[in-house]
């Protein structure tokens, strides 16, 4: 029993103790027990609050979501009108189709997708697909449908799982009018192209919405709230253009077109007086309705503004800047007079002018009108590098004029410390710098508008859906470039140029016409001259006292005989003003007043057609014997006695198998020095083979006489001796080749023949 009891009291102390040492544990547990349990309900903490305070929007809209359904009510963009508020690009009223899977009975579903699919042109197992899906809360089916469509859908009755909500589509009312200015949207009436892609941000408007009570499966509740935000529409954008001005211009463009096999035809008209752009237009173009999606080439091809973004040697349009900048830096005179013996020669190079065996003595009125590519290089020369860059840049070439056209470029003017004497010259008759057409508008306008550049612009307001004007044009001049006085001086040289000289074919009954045509070659991707390849344009203002109308017509790539500025684009010019003049109320006057209503010739042989047109005072310019099959311009059309003809026959710019050699007149070449014979046989289109074959001296015999007639391009052996000539004070003209007077004033045009009396012949560019 003593053992028993002492074993159990052994047993208690030991259990004492055991106890005691697991309290003694506890007690040093329980402090770190209490912190992790309070840091995990401070965590928790945090994390309620995170929830409902910090990230209380998102777990709210996701909550919403669970019970509401939201509906988007598409905002109208804003629409584009002309100056006179005729809309150009709206939207037309349309509608989409959508599905809430989850209001779809199940059974319904093969109905619904076969209904649908078979209606809309959808594919049928794709629209089963989101039917079926458990994720899917609402999928639009078809966008754009119109409102039959619409009413066919309501009447199939397809259910609260199947909904109309209005949509807009872009529609363009005139079709091709203005397509690389206004430019295109896609599906979403997002801008993808011209002023609906950089306006896009004022256009787009601000969608609305509707949302409805649901149920835990999506349905509708019954006599649920709904909540309804007013979509907010786009800005209404009014342009300068005036829609008759514009299909006037694009009329004569694609006539340009068609009539001269040309690559493309642009043109643009500006109000001298503000610079507002009246119409501007590249040809070929697109319907914005239907734009070529399929052939991304093609499309960034088409929808190129190349009127602000292409950059371009000007050629003799230019002359009219050397001119009013000569004129008003005093560098000369109205009194001036030049000599031109077919070139001139700078830096100890002879650059030549257009007609080779030159123009002689004249004055700068005659050399205006000549387009005589000497005078003015002598004009440039005489003002010197930093002068003619400083008018340069008044008239604000190389850099962008700020059109607020998209992708316009700034030109490519050589900065002026890289200029020779040879650049200069050259720069001066238009070659060595790049402008483009939408420059070089903006700056002849200031030359004849009293001396103000303008920014040429084509936004004239914007105003939002409230009705408030968010934006006005500011039509405040830049600066003045040239005096009152030196523009109407200009002025009175251009319509010397229509009616004397290489624009006579822009001539307007009723109405006084300035302006300048211009040829220039274009160059290849390599910067060499391209064979064959030339801008042929004209740019004129009227009336030409008071300028109103700047117009101006370029045509690339002309593949005809007759590739002048005069008798490429010139005719389009005038038509443009015969038609807009009239519109725009401009009293006509006694100018060019002596018309005549031109004969059909079409289906006639060219010289009977030409004879026709003479017997009427008016002159036919053709290239080649053979049918007339077009007359520019067109047969009962008015125009002012003495005006010029283009009768096209099909075979500009072939030689006909069948047709006889084009011969030509032997000039006279005795007494020339081995230069200006060169001149004299190149001017008719023969070749000189010289005896010796490095000629000295003056030519003492010629194999042909003169006077005698030589197939065209052939070699005439030319004979030289005798000492140099001493040299004198300034070029001798050389001796004019004359040909046989013709029994009716008919200018005709050989192959290949390089010069018409009156009209400018494509200069020769820069090396």
């Amino acid at each position: 029993m003593a053992i028993f009891h002492g074993t159990r009291k052994t047993n208690k102390r030991r259990k004492k103790k055991e106890a005691y040492d697991a309290g003694a544990v506890f007690k040093k547990r329980l402090p770190w027990m209490t912190v992790i349990i309070l840091g995990l309900f401070a965590a928790l903490l945090l994390r309620a609050f995170y929830i409902q305070v910090i990230n209380r929007d998102f777990y709210l809209e996701k909550a919403e979501k669970q019970w509401t359904r939201n509906t988007v009510i598409s905002a109208e963009r804003g629409i584009i009108v002309d100056r006179s508020g005729v809309e150009l690009a709206v939207n037309s009223p349309v509608y989409k189709v959508l599905v809430w899977p989850r209001d779809v009975k199940e059974y319904e579903r093969e109905r619904v997708a076969t209904e649908l699919s078979g209606l809309l042109g959808v594919d049928r197992e794709n629209l089963l697909s989101k039917l079926e899906s458990e994720t899917v809360r609402e999928y639009v089916v078809k966008r754009q449908i119109d409102k039959q469509t619409a009413d066919t859908v309501r009447a199939l009755q397809l259910g609260s799982g199947v909904g109309i909500t209005s949509d807009v589509k872009r529609y363009y009312p005139y079709g091709t009018l203005l397509s690389q200015v206004l430019g295109f949207t896609n599906i979403d009436n997002a801008g993808q192209s011209g002023l609906e892609l950089s306006l896009d941000k004022y256009l787009t408007g601000r969608d609305g919405s509707m949302r409805v009570e649901t149920d835990s499966q999506g349905h509708m509740l019954p006599d649920s709230e709904y909540s309804y935000t007013e979509a907010v529409n786009g800005d209404k954008i009014r342009l300068t253009t005036d829609k008759y001005f514009q299909s006037y211009l694009e009329n004569a463009l694609e006539e340009a077109l068609r009539v001269n096999n040309a690559v493309s035809a642009q043109g643009i008209v500006l109000d001298v007086d503000t610079g507002a752009i009246m119409a501007i237009s590249s040809k070929p173009d697109f319907d914005l309705n239907s734009p070529p999606r399929g052939d991304l080439e093609a499309l960034a091809e088409l929808s190129r503004n190349r009127i602000v973004t292409d950059s371009y040697e000007p050629g003799s349009t230019f002359k009219i800047l050397t001119l009013a900048a000569a004129l008003d830096s005093g560098a000369t005179s109205l009194d001036s007079r030049f000599y031109c013996g077919g070139g001139y020669i700078v830096g100890g190079e002879r650059i030549k002018c257009w007609r080779h065996q030159g123009h002689g003595s004249q004055s700068l009125a005659e050399a205006t009108e000549n387009s005589c590519n000497v005078c003015f290089m002598q004009l440039a020369l005489s003002m010197g590098v930093e002068q003619f860059y400083d008018y340069l840049y008044a008239f604000g070439l190389g850099q962008s004029t700020g059109s607020g056209l998209p992708g316009e470029s700034e030109g490519i003017v050589t900065h002026q410390k890289y200029i020779t004497a040879n650049d200069l010259a050259r720069i001066g008759f238009g070659q060595s710098i790049a402008v483009t057409p939408i420059q070089l508008a903006s700056a002849v306008a200031a030359a004849v508008n009293g001396g103000w550049l303008h920014t040429p612009y084509i936004i004239e307001q914007i105003v939002a859906a409230d009705g408030n004007v968010v934006y006005n044009a500011d039509t405040t001049p830049v600066r003045q470039v040239i005096s009152e006085e030196t523009s109407a001086a200009v002025r009175e040289l251009l319509l010397g140029v229509v009616e004397n000289g290489t624009g006579r074919n822009a001539k307007l009954e009723g109405y006084a016409i300035g302006g300048k045509t211009g040829t220039a070659q274009k160059y290849d991707k390599y910067g060499h001259v391209s064979s064959g390849s030339y801008v042929c344009s004209f740019i004129g203002f009227a009336p030409a006292d008071n300028p109103r109308y700047l117009c101006l017509v370029l045509v690339d790539e002309p593949k005809v005989g007759q590739i002048f500025g005069s008798t490429v684009a010139a005719p389009y010019v005038r038509r443009v003003f015969s038609e807009i003049l009239p519109y725009a109320q401009i009293a006509r006057t006694d100018h060019n007043t002596q018309v005549v209503t031109l004969p059909d010739v079409v289906g006639m042989n060219v010289h009977d057609a030409a004879g026709m047109l003479a017997a009427y005072g008016i002159t036919g310019i053709y290239e080649c014997e053979a049918e007339v099959t077009l007359m520019v311009p067109a047969a009962g059309q008015t125009v002012p006695y003495g005006s010029s003809v283009l009768l096209y026959t099909g075979y500009e710019g072939e030689v006909l198998a069948t047709e006889a050699p084009y011969m030509v007149v032997m000039p006279n070449l005795m007494d020339m020095t081995p230069l200006q014979a060169y001149d004299a046989l190149r001017a008719v289109g023969l070749v000189m083979a010289p005896d010796p074959a490095d000629p000295w001296g003056y030519v003492v015999a010629q194999d042909v006489y003169a006077g005698g007639l030589v197939e065209f391009g052939s070699e005439v052996v030319v004979h030289f001796a005798g000492p140099t000539p001493e040299p004198s004070p300034e070029p001798t003209p050389s001796p004019e080749p004359t040909l046989e007077p013709t029994a009716e004033p008919v200018e005709t045009l050989g192959p290949q023949e390089t010069e018409i009396i009156g009209t400018e012949v494509p200069e020769t560019p820069a090396p």
